[in-house]
């Protein structure tokens, strides 16, 4: 086991309470978050992407949209605006819908 470029033995007496030090370390910083997730929620906060949150592609759209009609690629137009090939797909699926 390694800890910053140290190492030590975990079959010694040091090397074991080491090992039982960091797990209680990590078991702390387990329960802290799992604390602050409880309480967010039952203050009422949503947690996560919340679904229709889209907000780069949809400001992108309109943008997408135009280089489409311009005949360009979803590669270059992906790589033009800084998204993935994927976004560039759902912004123009998404179209497609709402026709």
């Amino acid at each position: 086991m390694a800890m910053n470029g140290m190492t030590f033995e975990l079959d010694t007496p040091h090397g074991r309470m080491l090992a039982g030090i960091a797990q209680f370390e990590r078991d702390l910083l387990s329960e802290r978050v799992k604390s602050g997730l409880a309480a967010a929620r039952a203050r009422g906060k949503k947690l996560g992407q919340q679904l229709g949150q889209r907000p780069k592609s949809d400001k992108l759209a309109p943008k997408v949209l135009q280089a489409i009609e311009e005949g360009r690629s979803y590669r270059w137009i992906a790589r033009d605006l800084g998204i993935s090939k994927n976004t560039v797909l759902e912004i123009m699926k998404r179209q497609r819908e709402n026709l």
